[in-house]
């Protein structure tokens, strides 16, 4: 073993499970952890992307301190949070293999090396809209326009078919660990 981490360690004179010793031998629960810390991190790319890139595209118009500015940002600093938090924890779950400590043991501490980013954007967004709040529900309340939900729902769509193909292939892993 060419890594002599701890968390190597742990891995290599741990228990040779088919997912990590926590999850008690409950493969139902692998499997929904699995599916979900992936979908929650595709999820959290795809809006990062169309935010970012609404962003990109109405700068000039949305200051940042216009309400338009302000809701993006908190929706990208909430997507950063998630996609960061659950991605790392989709590594160590995808990447489970006691039979390579080295590789689980890096993908363990690199998930230790994320969290606080992840935290990070998490209270940035909290702290965005508890400073923002006042006079976003101030200004929205100027002219009531009804909003239209169902603009989005293609992206949702997308997002709900990618959820359960993800979930079919946390089962497969799973059952064929």
């Amino acid at each position: 073993m060419s890594n002599t981490s701890f968390a190597a360690q742990a891995v290599a004179h741990g228990p040779q499970t088919i997912a990590q010793p926590s999850f008690n031998g409950m493969g139902w629960l692998v499997v929904i952890n699995l599916a979900c810390m992936t979908i929650a991190t595709m999820v959290g790319v795809m809006v990062l992307v169309k935010l970012i890139g609404d962003w990109l595209k109405h700068r000039r118009e949305d200051t940042w301190l216009s309400p338009a500015g302000i809701y993006r940002t908190l929706g990208i600093l909430f997507a950063a949070g998630i996609t960061i938090r659950c991605g790392a924890e989709a590594l160590t779950l995808w990447g489970w293999d006691p039979r390579d400590p080295v590789a689980t043991g890096t993908y363990n501490t690199v998930k230790r090396l994320f969290d606080p980013f992840a935290v990070a954007c998490g209270l940035s967004g909290l702290l965005l809209y508890i400073c923002s709040e006042p006079g976003m529900v101030e200004q929205q309340r100027k002219v009531p326009f009804p909003v239209d939900m169902w603009l989005a729902w293609p992206m949702v769509k997308r997002m709900l078919q990618l959820g359960l193909l993800t979930f079919v292939a946390a089962i497969g892993v799973v059952s064929t660990r």
